[in-house]
């Protein structure tokens, strides 16, 4: 079965970017700190970038996002989604316009322009698609920004959330979680590691 599963870093005051992010400072100011576990040595949070990318049959991410990623100082063949890994998926973004060019050719974009739910709907069928070609199940991955995520939840659109929890106060930045519907949630795992707390929930 196809899982949507929302997976991002978050700080100790549920940010998921520091204060002032933008072009150039993507994360904002300290959020780095968020994402040290992604880029670190250590074998177990390296079996987990392994582990989620080999799984993720589309990703899911916002407009902000991807101006962010296929900007100057964004993605290229050894940072981004996969970059490391034996392939990246395709992805697909929820967007008012498709943009003019993109810099990332190699990678496999798609632009919704009909919202969120039609985005998630054609992820999932790229995922459906690549695991009736590789056997098993791929799972649709909501990677950002934070809003995106949100709107996701209180559409009820999310089955699993997943958040790596960095040890980090950021003071400001962009919140996941501001309003919404309530959501119960059901802790499936946690898992420490050397630079972050990762923790799993089903959501109901």
């Amino acid at each position: 079965m196809t899982r949507i599963i929302a997976d991002i870093s978050i700080s100790l005051d549920g940010c998921v970017t520091g204060p002032d992010p933008g072009p150039g400072n993507g994360l904002g100011t300290g959020g780095e700190a968020l994402h040290t576990w992604a880029f670190s040595d250590d074998p177990e949070e390296r079996r987990i970038v392994r582990e989620t990318t080999a799984r993720s049959g589309a990703v899911v991410l916002g407009r902000r996002l991807f101006d962010l990623v296929d900007g100057p100082d964004g993605w290229d063949d050894t940072v981004g989604y996969g970059a490391a890994e034996v392939g990246r998926p395709p992805f697909v973004v929820v967007t008012g316009s498709p943009p003019a060019s993109v810099r990332l050719t190699g990678l496999d974009w798609m632009f919704v322009t009909t919202g969120l739910p039609d985005a998630v709907t054609a992820a999932r069928e790229r995922a459906e698609a690549a695991a009736a070609k590789r056997g098993g199940d791929l799972d649709v991955v909501l990677m950002g920004g934070g809003a995106l995520i949100g709107s996701a939840l209180d559409a009820g659109l999310v089955d699993v959330l997943s958040l790596h929890l960095a040890p980090v106060v950021l003071g400001s930045g962009t919140p996941l979680f501001s309003g919404g519907a309530p959501r119960t949630l059901v802790r499936r795992s946690v898992q420490p590691t050397p630079n972050a707390t990762h923790l799993l929930y089903d959501v109901r």
